[in-house]
């Protein structure tokens, strides 16, 4: 075993600093597409009547849909073998070479406002923390960060991101 640390001094330094951010229009036609594609047709988000007669001013965007928002479009054959993009992805944001494979370790998102069709919405993604763990397989760095996601100065939701990377 050896005390040399997975963790770049340039991933360390960028705690606490927004690491990526984006923006996108909110359309209706879209994330009702999105909604039928995954088998949800709540008519919430496809009955403006319906929605007001739930305190909704019109149609409301499914929560789940909001990070495919501000999310560009990325090409398959760009993609890294782990499924990252691999240009502009997030371990090209927070540099750690010695530990090239990357795995979702979980999401916890909260919702605060509905969002509607013309909305423009801003993702800002903060680096919380980069800390070395050892588990039963060996050594890995357990990454953490928030987006939130804005409309013009209102948090419509916040999520928390926790991201494994090892050797």
């Amino acid at each position: 075993m050896t005390d040399e640390s997975l963790i770049d001094e340039r991933a360390t330094a960028a705690i606490g600093t927004v690491i990526a951010q984006s923006s996108g229009t909110v359309v209706k036609k879209e994330f009702q597409r999105w909604a039928a594609a995954v088998g949800d047709r709540n008519p919430l988000y496809f009955e403006d009547e319906t929605a007001r007669a739930n305190g909704y001013r019109e149609a409301v965007m499914p929560p789940l849909y909001l990070p495919q928002v501000t999310l560009g479009v990325v090409d398959l054959d760009t993609l890294r073998p782990d499924g990252i993009p691999g240009e502009g992805g997030t371990s090209e944001l927070i540099p750690l070479p010695k530990c090239p494979r990357w795995m979702a370790g979980g999401e916890q998102t909260t919702f605060f406002e509905p969002v509607y069709d013309g909305d423009r919405i801003t993702a800002s993604r903060t680096l919380d923390d980069v800390e070395e763990k050892h588990g039963r397989s060996g050594a890995f760095v357990l990454i953490t960060s928030t987006t939130r996601y804005l409309r013009g100065e209102t948090v419509v939701a916040r999520s928390v991101v926790t991201t494994i990377a090892r050797p």
